[in-house]
């Protein structure tokens, strides 16, 4: 009878630690950031060497790229098409899963100084041109401009643009700023250490240095994903993942717990969301292919058949 209470704690104790990725740390060690795919692939950019590299789960490495200047890499949530601005240059670069350059976009022949490049699909950029002062909608397909918008504002310590649904969010250094395309506030918070944004569906999410937020609309940052001790955060669909001490760690969330963040209506349930915190109710070692309850009910069983043959 003492096998059961054995297996028990085994299986236990593996739920409740967190995954540890096997990244080896000299990959991490210069990591200036990294972002993750809904595949588990890595991608771990070095501003020392404006070098761009990606990992699959297991950290063997896909692709490199060798930059010349530093590029900020907007999102990998579509890894066929990773979009790379670079202000020094004055570009946009589009690559594919194994960081093949497939398109480049030169800005300096056809606009003035462009601050920043959002790519909102696989046809049309949304470009803050700062000589100007200038929200343009532009294809670059056909290299037609569709719209240009007033925006006289200066943004000399801006970090991230998105737009979405008429909406202009600015991420800078000290704030999160939310406009309208008639350059209307809608929305202004302090915000340290941001990042960039990551939208999931109609949530628009902004990455700090160690935390993740997300943003009720025109009212509030609700915090989704914090350790302070993080060197480096970023999420996909499914989980969670942070760098801390040149290591890199996956947190999964329970699927419940995920839906409901996502769904939640903007009511008083909003306001009294609370941050989730890394502990053993919503951390999961990865693999693991079926639930708790029928992998332990088939070690119960299995351990009851052992001692039935008198073993």
């Amino acid at each position: 009878m003492k096998l059961i209470p054995i297996i028990l704690i085994c299986f236990f104790c593996s739920l409740s630690a967190q995954s540890a990725l096997p990244l080896d740390t000299l990959k991490l060690k210069e990591a200036k950031d990294m972002l993750a795919d809904d595949y588990g692939n890595l991608y771990i950019y070095k501003n020392k060497d404006f070098s761009l590299t990606k990992y699959d789960s297991l950290g063997k490495q896909i692709g490199k790229m060798m930059l010349t200047v530093p590029f900020k890499i907007q999102s990998v949530q579509n890894p066929l098409s990773v979009p790379l601005f670079s202000e020094n240059a004055q570009e946009l670069k589009l690559v594919d899963q194994n960081l093949n350059e497939i398109q480049r976009i030169d800005f300096k022949q056809k606009f003035g100084f462009i601050r920043m490049a959002y790519a909102e699909d696989l046809q049309q950029l949304w470009l803050l041109d700062d000589s100007m002062k200038r929200l343009i909608q532009y294809n670059f397909r056909n290299e037609t401009t569709i719209n240009s918008y007033p925006f006289d504002a200066s943004f000399d310590d801006l970090v991230d643009l998105l737009v979405f649904e008429n909406k202009v969010y600015i991420l800078t250094r000290k704030s999160l700023k939310v406009y309208t395309l008639k350059f209307e506030k809608l929305f202004e918070t302090p915000l340290e250490n941001g990042k960039r944004f990551r939208r999931e569906n109609e949530f628009i999410l902004i990455i700090t240095n160690n935390s993740i937020l997300k943003y009720v609309p025109e009212k509030e940052l609700v915090k989704i994903f914090e350790d302070p001790d993080a060197q480096i955060v970023d999420k996909n669909t499914l989980s969670f993942f942070e760098i801390k001490a040149n290591n890199l760690y996956l947190y999964n969330l329970e699927n419940n717990k995920e839906k409901k963040q996502q769904t939640e209506p903007e009511s008083k349930q909003k306001s009294t969301e609370k941050p989730i915190e890394k502990t053993e109710e919503n951390s999961k070692v990865e693999p693991v292919e079926k639930s708790a309850d029928n992998t332990l009910e088939k070690l119960i069983q299995d351990t009851s058949d052992v001692q039935a043959s008198g073993i």
